[in-house]
């Protein structure tokens, strides 16, 4: 069976084989156990860990002590909603998040609001910013944090996340980024967003999956977190479970090779591939753009196809390996939450295609994907008329 050209890396990125060179030891020869502290197998294996999460450190400008591995960003969220919620209880019990969140976070949330948390669900603008006036008139006394995605998942929009950082700095309110997008695709600096915890995770810079972190701010001020999980204290006591060493390993290697590709400008390189692609896509007619023009990641595109489903589009393009939204959400048949969020009407939405590069895109797929695309949207629209003449 031929592979179709594969333009989902939103969803998932390939390990980079560089990254499974580096594991591959971790499983046959070094598969100590890293709070084994009695023999050199345990040694190993912790060392092995402490060089991943230096690794990670210098990609997101922390200090290794303020990184927690956990399986995913999923758990890191879960871990930064809920344990900062439950440790600040006594100060507030008020969330501020906007509505083009991950389902992560937004199903993070609705958990909290069954426990008695009151939620604020920002609305954003058509090209999907949240405005820093109604963030300032959202926050209160029992307000104990906000939580913004960095870089959005479908439609690629970048937050002003150093603005809303220093905003909750000043308010004294904890700020938390869902960097997961971002995370390898533009500068992440943990002092520069302002923000006192991060999640990210290493399937989506070509790393392993399985594995992610939180960081967590530990002076000025040092967050406070209730673990989700107990038993063995691993982690500092906020993550407790036995390290899954190749899978950090893998972690930390694959930040090392994406620190190196954003300083030698692998997303300008992306960039310029995905604007070729969006050029292309939108001489076709009844095109919308739903990804903004500026201020965005440099791998998603996302447009809507006017009078087309998402679904048909999807069986029509067997050649190419895409999304009609969130791959956690994908399940659904209702219309991307973040597109009726800026304002798209539901039969827009769910003509959306989320295409999305990596460093492994080449020139040669984004023109057949592009060539493949317009094929099949003239060709279901030659029979939508031919179904209504």
């Amino acid at each position: 069976m031929k592979r179709p050209i594969y333009m989902d890396n939103a969803a998932t990125t390939r390990v980079d084989p560089r990254v499974v060179d580096a594991m591959l030891p971790y499983f046959t020869e070094s598969y100590g156990n890293a709070s084994s502290r009695n023999h050199a197998f345990g040694w190993e294996a912790e060392e092995a860990v402490e060089v991943a999460r230096r690794r990670l450190a210098s990609l997101l400008g922390c200090e290794p002590r303020e990184l927690t591995f956990v399986s995913g960003a999923t758990e890191s969220i879960n871990l930064a909603l809920k344990g900062v919620t439950a440790a600040y209880a006594s100060k507030g019990r008020h969330v501020v998040t906007t509505a083009i969140e991950h389902p992560a976070v937004l199903d993070s949330t609705k958990s909290l609001e069954k426990e008695g948390v009151e939620v604020t669900y920002l609305p954003v603008d058509a090209e999907g910013r949240v405005a820093m006036d109604r963030l300032e008139a959202a926050l209160r006394p029992d307000t104990v944090l906000v939580s913004v995605i960095l870089g959005n998942n479908e439609t690629g929009v970048v937050q002003s996340v150093s603005a809303i950082g220093d905003l909750c700095r000043s308010k004294e309110v904890l700020f938390h980024t869902d960097a997961t997008q971002a995370v390898g695709k533009m500068p992440v600096d943990v002092a520069e967003l302002s923000c006192d915890l991060l999640s990210c995770s290493a399937h989506k810079f070509h790393g392993p999956k399985g594995v992610g972190v939180l960081f967590s701010k530990r002076r000025s001020p040092r967050v406070r977190l209730r673990p989700l999980i107990d038993g063995g204290g691993h982690e500092s006591g906020v993550r407790s479970g036995t390290l899954p060493v190749p899978a950090i390993v893998g972690m930390g290697r694959a930040a090392e090779l994406a620190r190196v590709a954003v300083e030698e400008g692998e997303p300008a390189r992306i960039a310029a591939l995905r604007d070729e692609l969006e050029t292309r896509l939108l001489q076709l007619p009844g095109v919308v753009r739903n990804t903004p023009p500026d201020g965005r990641l440099p791998h998603i595109l996302n447009v809507s196809f006017q009078e087309l489903e998402g679904e048909s589009l999807l069986l029509g393009l067997r050649d190419v390996a895409v999304s009609s939204g969130s791959a956690c959400a994908s399940a659904s048949l209702d219309p991307s939450h973040v597109l009726i969020a800026l304002g798209r009407k539901p039969e827009l939405a769910r003509s959306a295609l989320r295409l999305s590069l990596s460093r492994f895109t080449t020139e040669e797929e984004v023109e057949a994907v592009a060539e493949s695309v317009a094929a099949t949207v003239t060709e279901l629209r030659r029979l939508r008329r031919q179904h209504h003449s």
